[in-house]
């Protein structure tokens, strides 16, 4: 070797050995930030867990906090968590799995597996369930309506089965709308059940969990099972912690048992498949359609959009005191998993904020769009006001704060005199007692102006009585307490009905009571975000 060529390699070499230290430094000093982001979870509190993958590699695995607050166990990168929601990516691959080997159409009717739905004269597809466009309420929120919300009781599939064969309407026709739904989601774990012959956690074990070495994941398919290293759940309230616990058997919604090491696995499967193939990963990973043919951010159990400039497929998770993260940057070929055991451990912004540090210069800062119209008092007064909206009458206020208009939360950037921008995408056109409001995805959803009520005692005697739901099983009573009017419901429950415009008030949801052509009292409407319009016919002489 000449001596040229001899420096030339201990240059090469040196700059490899540079590269390898400032690696390590830099690691060092996100880990250091890491910390900083999860430092209120501390030797006293439950905590959260973190795992960053960048190229397939794992690259942090991290714990803070406590899984056991009452025999002070320490939380760990294998501590095993609930997923929430995170959970519905592996039902969706389970149905795909069918799907590839023939055993089922994704646009096969839902009825031709589980004939317990109520046939509601037009197609609801498997398709519909897994992209939130069925149209089917949600089972929690139509048992929650009844008085046993999630968690309370143990629910099972054949309840879920149950609450969803008694329902006589969708939220919209299918293929229509977009709400978020948990229904067709237990349904398509039982679906992949029925069609497989194997139960879903038998299925999922052998055809997604093996495969790829997620030896630490299972389902929650059995509360009063003993899971080694599971992370007890707990609620952050005013005195203190208290346990909060899923006790209930239903799954596929949720109710996944895994560690961010096993979510990391999973998200790598999507850039080199061991379970499915390439076709089935992309139809997972490609947004769903409406009937009219308009795309929506929800694939199959995946959110597709971005994130600061960048492509972001992810999902959170919520279940009782466990919240979740898993985010994937296709592009920089970075994946993030949270895991946390409280109420208050907000995954989704750890995830976004350690995500955040290993983007770096990636990553396209964004504020609001820039105004393109300066509103006038007058202006600004004729925009104001309350609106309820036609199709589900619930309320919207659009208040001013400094000067700004806000619909709700969100800040509406004027472009005109009568039209608005929001910073995630929304057009609002306010015209003299109207509002139209249209989402990223081109949904439309329209308000009228209406004057806010003001009822005395006497005013809220009117509507005094008993009203009954098939539906929700429930009998709903309304009297008259003191100034206020009241909603009782079994077995202990009181819940004030605060008035909102005529006839409408909040308190179970927004509840709306229903008048016949002469005006009289006939029904009254429970509307909550996953249950459009629940009815209850008022009983004649009450």
């Amino acid at each position: 070797m000449t001596l040229r060529r001899f420096a030339i390699a201990v240059a090469i070499v040196f700059r490899l050995f540079l590269t390898v230290e400032v690696s390590a430094q830099q690691s060092r000093e996100i880990e250091a930030k890491v910390d900083k982001i999860f430092e209120k979870w501390t030797s006293n509190t439950p905590g959260c867990t973190v795992g960053v993958t960048v190229a397939g590699k794992p690259v942090l695995s991290k714990a803070y906090g406590l899984a056991d607050l009452e025999h002070d166990v320490e939380n760990n990168p294998d501590t095993i968590f609930e997923a929430g929601s995170v959970s519905k990516q592996f039902t969706a691959a389970a149905v795909l799995l069918l799907m590839r080997d023939g055993k089922l159409s994704l646009d096969d009717p839902v009825r031709k597996y589980i004939p317990e739905i109520p046939d509601y004269g037009a197609p609801l597809t498997i398709r519909h369930m897994l992209t939130h466009t069925s149209g089917l309420r949600d089972w929690g929120s139509v048992a929650g309506i009844a008085g046993w919300p999630r968690t309370t009781r143990v629910h099972t599939h054949a309840h879920v089965l149950e609450i969803v064969g008694k329902q006589t309407a969708l939220n919209f026709p299918s293929g229509t709308r977009y709400s978020y739904s948990n229904t067709g989601y237990n349904l398509a774990a039982v679906l992949v059940s029925r069609v497989s012959g194997m139960s879903f956690s038998e299925f999922t074990k052998k055809h997604i969990f093996e495969p790829l070495g997620m030896t630490h994941t299972a389902w929650r398919d059995d509360f009063t099972r003993i899971v080694k290293g599971r992370a007890i759940a707990y609620e952050d309230a005013r005195d203190g912690f208290h346990t909060d616990m899923p006790f209930e058997n239903v799954y596929g919604n949720g109710g996944l048992l895994t560690t961010v090491g096993d979510l990391l696995k999973w998200n790598q499967n999507f850039v080199s498949p061991e379970v499915g193939d390439a076709a089935t990963v992309q139809l997972q990973q490609t947004p769903g359609k409406f009937t009219d043919g308009r795309a929506h951010g929800y694939a199959l159990g995946l959110m597709v959009g971005e994130y600061k400039g960048l492509r972001q497929v992810d999902h959170s998770g919520s279940t009782a005191g466990y919240r979740a993260h898993l985010a994937r940057y296709p592009d920089q070929n970075l994946s993030v998993a949270v895991l946390c055991n409280v109420t208050s451990g907000a995954a989704t912004n750890y995830a976004r904020a350690v995500a955040d540090l290993y983007l770096g210069s990636s990553v396209k800062e964004s504020g609001p769009p820039p105004a393109k119209h300066t509103l006038t008092a007058d202006e600004i007064s004729a925009a104001a006001g309350l609106y309820r909206n036609k199709s589900t009458g619930e309320a919207l206020t659009i208040s001013v704060n400094n000067g700004v208009l806000r619909a709700g939360n969100t800040a509406l950037v004027p472009t005109s005199a009568t039209t608005f921008v929001t910073a995630n995408r929304q057009t609002w056109e306010i015209a003299p007692g109207a509002v139209r409001m249209t989402d990223q995805y081109g949904t439309t959803d329209s308000y009228e102006k209406a004057p806010a009520a003001k009822l005395t005692a006497e005013d809220m005697r009117q509507y005094v009585g008993t009203y009954v739901s098939e539906d929700a099983e429930t009998t709903l009573r309304v009297a008259v307490e003191g100034q206020s009017l009241v909603v009782k419901r079994r077995p202990d429950t009181t819940l004030r009905l605060t008035p909102i415009y005529a006839d409408a008030f909040s308190g179970l949801g927004t509840v709306i009571f229903r008048r016949d052509a002469s005006g009289r009292l006939t029904e009254l409407s429970v509307v909550q975000d996953r249950v459009w319009d629940m009815r209850f016919k008022k009983i004649v002489g009450n």
